[in-house]
């Protein structure tokens, strides 16, 4: 046994919603269950899935994949456009349910997070029996399904999570985990990307054995401070807490048009929307922001961005516009455009600014 853990080990659950964005549709337009359909983009194969139902999947549709190759795949498929304020509500509905187990929440995305229930006593301090009232608590106040992965670890948890897609739980234990890391094929690692693989394959690795079986000097040599990383999880130690509070680098907000436009107005009008709801989702985390970005991509999917920075913190979407009207006039204007997007950055919690406005009082 190769696998190393304490003595009392952690008890992680990661819990990752089913087709979340395409199921949210589901359920709220009852014409659209049992269908193929995607999230994102329009039937004339402009922008890409941003999620796809479990019914479209049998064809190979994914997310990130163009709306033209999802088409070809599926000719029958159902797009519709995302509603991204809807998806946040439900996720934060989500959330509030995970934080009424623990505080000790690390969300990924919109649609799955970690829980750390290391020494909770309810539920019997089963971590399995706290992964399904969640699953159980999420389906009976949002009508959605989710999975679960339950480990000692975070990677492991992950990785579980996905075993037994959808609406269903895996466990992998202290005991099991070695055996189960042994005939993992290195793809399915989390922190190991395609480019990665590819490497470790040309290296003879293939799966969890074969990389247990690489000395870390020479995956540090080949891969830098990240082969230290790859050595730890082929032996099932993954060290990395459940971060509770998140440092967000930037909050942004971008659409993809259904025909190119090339009107200024028309454009402007759009990038305003952008901003307004970067600018709220920048707010429900009471965040403020020194830095606006303006995005713009073209008809030829090459694309541009134009950055300002204020020496003191945007105060409302409104303020922004000027700035906004600065940048645009310095991009570039031979192509029609395709896509707009509104980016804040330069990220400082709002109450940071109290101090401040309590001198003016």
């Amino acid at each position: 046994m190769t696998v190393s853990t304490n003595s009392s080990p952690r008890k992680i659950i990661h819990i990752d919603m089913d087709a979340f964005y395409a199921s949210v549709e589901q359920r709220d337009f009852p014409d659209l269950r049992g269908k193929p359909l995607v999230v994102g983009g329009d039937p004339n194969g402009r922008g890409v899935v941003a999620a796809a139902s479990y019914e479209v999947r049998e064809f190979g549709v994914r997310s990130a994949m163009s709306c033209y190759e999802a088409r070809k795949r599926c000719p029958e498929v159902i797009f519709v456009r995302p509603r991204f304020e809807v998806y946040r509500t439900v996720s934060n509905d989500i959330r509030k349910i995970m934080h009424s187990l623990t505080p000790h929440v690390e969300p990924l995305s919109l649609d799955e997070a970690y829980l750390d229930v290391t020494g909770l006593q309810i539920h019997q301090g089963s971590a399995t029996l706290m992964a399904n009232w969640l699953r159980a608590q999420i389906l009976e106040h949002t009508g959605l399904t989710a999975s679960a992965g339950v480990s000692f670890n975070k990677m492991l948890a992950k990785i579980a999570s996905d075993i037994n897609k959808p609406n269903g739980i895996a466990v992998i234990t202290p005991t099991d985990a070695d055996d189960f890391i042994s005939t993992l094929p290195i793809e399915r690692f989390h922190g190991i990307g395609k480019a990665t693989a590819q490497r470790l394959h040309a290296m003879g690795v293939n799966n969890g054995a074969d990389l247990r079986s690489m000395s870390s000097t020479i995956l540090v040599q080949e891969f830098g401070k990240r082969g230290q990383f790859y050595h730890d999880i082929a032996h099932g130690r993954d060290e990395r807490t459940v971060k509770s509070e998140r440092t967000h680098k930037s909050v942004g907000s971008e659409t993809t048009f259904r025909d190119n436009l090339n009107d200024d107005d028309k454009l402007r009008i759009q990038i305003y929307e952008q901003n307004a709801d970067a600018f709220n989702q920048m707010q429900k985390k009471q965040l403020i922001a020194y830095t606006i970005t303006l995005k713009i991509k073209y008809a030829d999917f090459t694309q541009i961005t134009r950055s300002h920075t204020l020496s003191t913190a945007f105060d409302s979407a409104k303020s922004t516009h000027y700035w906004l009207d600065k940048l645009f006039s310095d991009i570039p204007r031979q192509l029609p455009i395709r896509l707009v997007g509104v980016t804040f950055s330069s990220l400082v919690p709002a109450a940071q600014l109290l101090p401040q406005l309590n001198l003016f009082e």
